[in-house]
């Protein structure tokens, strides 16, 4: 039997807009399918007039507080305000400030700056960055908050209202990629059951699937496919709130990391996407959309792997072929021939143990017994 990569026969799919590269890489390096379908891209903002404006009014009135939230975006204001010949001043007053970082990255680049942070919260949430100040009280006290690519509507409004006068700092947007196109295909994918999992490292990319989905009219089936089949895999709670409001599980690493994440796909999916049995004297272990046999992976289509798949979870009932077109077809149109030329590809790729795949006259179709 080869040695296998943990995350042989599945199909993860890539929505990150930076380090796709990487993050791609770590997955096929464990053994997995990659689909690369950036959500969004980053369009920073260093020629931005209300960056300018936000920088030029922190360096005129100091802020006593400062919330870098996000590594990239804490480097880019940086990198905007040397270009404007504003760097050094607000370096200067941000040393008098009290100066918070989300996370990690945002502290590294913080102390990248020669900046020195006063906390960062165990969670790398807003929402402990929030709880933290209200608890400290804000009211008259000037706090400037790093924007990552959204306003931060709800942690702006609440400390507003106790009292904060706050500046916000729009260092870069999210929008949309350039071409749609991968997008769009990645919703019919996920909606017709041909990925295993889909990766988020952000927010914003999870409101980006979604509002494609929407636009395309499948998102009803999208939100579906995520319920029942798909693994969402979220860096974080952040990330992951959009598809929480929805009833939709996801799992996610306790730090978030990259590499945690994908410690966390290698993990989870083979333990929620993975089934063994034994038929015709064969061993079968469905992999996501893959299968092995007998130790050996066997290439399948989407098809083939639904047919069988919706076999192996009957264990041993028969199967019609109308029952068959709703589960391994879904909302896509196809007739009853579609499942028997399926059926027939299918035993063909499975070569000796084609025979797992058995007719009964005039009924459909089922798995042979163990033993037959």
């Amino acid at each position: 039997m080869p040695d296998l990569e943990p995350l042989t026969g599945f199909t993860v799919a890539v929505t990150a807009a930076r380090r796709r590269e990487e993050l791609t890489a770590l997955l096929s390096r464990r053994g997995a399918r990659v689909v690369e379908a950036a959500a969004l891209r980053i369009v920073p903002t260093q020629d931005d007039e209300q960056l300018l404006a936000a920088t030029r009014a922190c360096v005129a009135h100091p802020p006593d507080v400062v919330v870098a939230t996000t590594g990239i975006g804490f480097r880019g204001w940086m990198e905007a305000a040397d270009g404007w010949g504003l760097g050094e001043p607000l370096r200067s007053c941000f040393a008098a400030s009290e100066l918070l970082t989300r996370g990690p990255k945002a502290k590294g680049a913080v102390r990248a700056a020669g900046l020195a942070e006063s906390w960062s919260p165990g969670s790398e949430s807003s929402d402990e960055v929030l709880a933290r100040l209200l608890a400290e009280g804000v009211d008259g006290r000037r706090v400037a908050i790093q924007l990552h690519g959204d306003p931060l509507t709800e942690l702006t409004a609440a400390l507003r209202a106790a009292g904060a006068d706050v500046v916000e700092i729009p260092v870069y947007r999210w929008v949309p990629p350039e071409d749609v196109r991968p997008l769009r295909r990645l919703v019919e994918q996920i909606a017709g059951g041909q990925v295993d999992c889909v990766t988020f490292t952000s927010a914003p990319a999870v409101a980006s699937l979604l509002s494609t989905a929407r636009q395309e009219g499948r998102e009803t089936l999208l939100l579906r496919a995520f319920a029942d089949d798909v693994v969402a895999a979220c860096v974080g709670p952040v990330t992951a709130a959009a598809f929480e409001l929805r009833g939709i599980p996801t799992v996610q690493p306790q730090r978030a990391r990259l590499g945690a994440l994908v410690r966390c796909v290698v993990e989870e999916l083979p333990a929620r996407r993975t089934k063994r049995v034994d038929a015709a004297g064969h061993r079968l272990e469905l992999r996501g959309h893959s299968v092995l046999v007998d130790g050996h992976p066997v290439e399948l289509t989407s098809r083939q792997t639904g047919v069988l798949a919706a076999l192996v979870n009957c264990s041993g009932r028969v199967l019609s072929r109308p029952e068959l077109l709703r589960v391994a077809w879904r909302d896509e149109v196809a007739d009853e021939h579609a499942v028997e030329m399926t059926v027939a590809r299918l035993r063909t790729a499975l070569g000796p143990a084609g025979g797992v795949v058995q007719t009964v006259v005039k009924r459909g179709y089922r798995l042979a017994a163990a033993d037959s």
